[in-house]
């Protein structure tokens, strides 16, 4: 009877103390929004600011410029639980006849910006993963070199991207210059990048399998 009362109350307190450290987690990271959401707020109204000041405007019917670039910084604030970014960030401009064609451009730019953004995070990645490796000299260089090109192999794989905002202006030879920003999820980036370049190690380098796999296992 005596054991069964202590096993109640330790549950209890067990229970007592994860009730306490759930609400204080969700406590913080509603702090953590507010004051994301602050920041945002006030970088937004900077940014739209300055582009408004250099003619920039939203297409009818979009949200109004302050919102969109709101949204974006919020996404550039954003962590996940041990405190890494959620999301790349990255942007792109272009000059074009039409909107439309700006647009594709100015996207484009962005995806590769996002891809070299990946890409450097890989490099620093493999470096790490190359010293704790048994890579000769040679084989360390093969994989620098081809880690180096992925950029374009990296943009090509992303597929959809997050929009964040989009804004226009026309110039004075009435061509249109559109710039946007974008987001990719980084774990999501990460994963697209290593089987991206997986792949081109294995078809470029006569570095055997199981050192490849080894290689790319950036986590271990």
């Amino acid at each position: 009877m005596k054991l069964i009362k202590t096993l109640t109350l330790v549950f209890a307190i067990v229970f007592a103390f994860s009730t306490l450290t759930i609400a204080q987690t969700k406590k913080t990271r509603k702090t953590g929004k507010k004051e994301i959401k602050k920041k945002a707020v006030k970088e937004a109204r900077k940014e739209a600011k300055k582009f408004k000041k250099d003619d920039y405007h939203v297409s009818p019917g979009a949200l109004p410029m302050e919102k969109q670039i709101e949204t974006a910084w919020i996404r550039q604030y954003e962590i996940d639980d041990e405190g890494y970014p959620l999301y790349i960030v990255a942007s792109g401009n272009s000059v074009a006849n039409t909107q439309t064609a700006a647009k594709l451009q100015a996207t484009e730019v962005a995806k590769l910006e996002l891809a070299g953004s990946i890409s450097t995070q890989v490099a620093a990645l493999i470096e790490t993963s190359i010293a704790n490796q048994q890579f000769n000299a040679e084989e360390a260089a093969s994989v620098t070199k081809t880690v180096a090109a992925a950029k374009s192999i990296i943009a090509q794989e992303l597929g959809r991207t997050l929009p964040l905002f989009e804004i226009y202006r026309t110039l004075k030879n009435k061509n249109v210059e559109v710039f946007v920003r974008m987001a990719y999820n980084s774990e999501k980036a990460m994963a697209v990048a290593q089987k991206a370049i997986s792949k081109k190690l294995e078809e470029e380098t006569d570095i055997a399998q199981d050192k490849l796999e080894k290689l790319m296992k950036w986590d271990n």
